[in-house]
């Protein structure tokens, strides 16, 4: 159940990341210093959570594939723990809540 949670929270995030990450432009010319880093701090946080969002959904798949984990932090493939599916399922329903809100 933790699995299935996990790639539904997963795929929420991730859409959503993608969505904010293509309206988001660091290297306009018309932003002051400050809006160029803002901007950019938004770009990394969003990168981010698109790579998380990515790897949730990607390591159920690849372990049902039958493909083995490397050892190496970056290519470790394990069922997610109950804290990385609360985070995700954190992020998972402030984003369906604003989309709420927005109406």
């Amino acid at each position: 159940m933790i699995d299935v949670l996990h790639m539904l929270a997963g795929l929420i995030v991730l859409a959503e990341a993608l969505n904010k990450l293509e309206r988001t432009n660091p290297i306009a010319p018309e932003l002051t210093q400050r809006e160029r880093v803002t901007e950019s701090l938004k770009a990394l946080a969003w990168l981010s959570l698109a790579l998380g969002a990515g790897g949730a959904l990607a390591a159920p798949v690849l372990l049902l594939c039958g493909v083995q984990s490397m050892p190496t932090p970056l290519l470790r493939l394990e069922h997610p723990t109950l804290s990385e599916t609360a985070v995700l399922l954190g992020f998972a329903v402030l984003i369906v809540r604003t989309r709420v809100k927005e109406g």
